[in-house]
């Protein structure tokens, strides 16, 4: 697993996330149970912590939110 900073566009769920990385690089990002904690209230331009497979680039797990990073 690797950990990358995104940015959320959109919202797709109460709990999946289209998510993109700083090189643009667009995927689903998912919250799970055990993290919603420590994630709360997610909206668009929120900036999050993921974690990604090496293999599978097209999902992440949101593990954490930055706070007050909105933009």
């Amino acid at each position: 697993m690797i950990a990358l900073d995104a940015r959320v566009v959109s919202v797709v769920a109460k709990t999946a996330f289209r998510a993109e990385l700083v090189n643009g690089h667009r995927f689903l990002a998912f919250v799970a149970r055990e993290d919603r904690d420590r994630v709360g209230e997610t909206a668009p331009g929120t900036v999050v912590l993921v974690r990604m497979s090496p293999y599978d680039m097209s999902r992440g797990r949101i593990v954490v939110a930055a706070v007050g990073e909105q933009g």
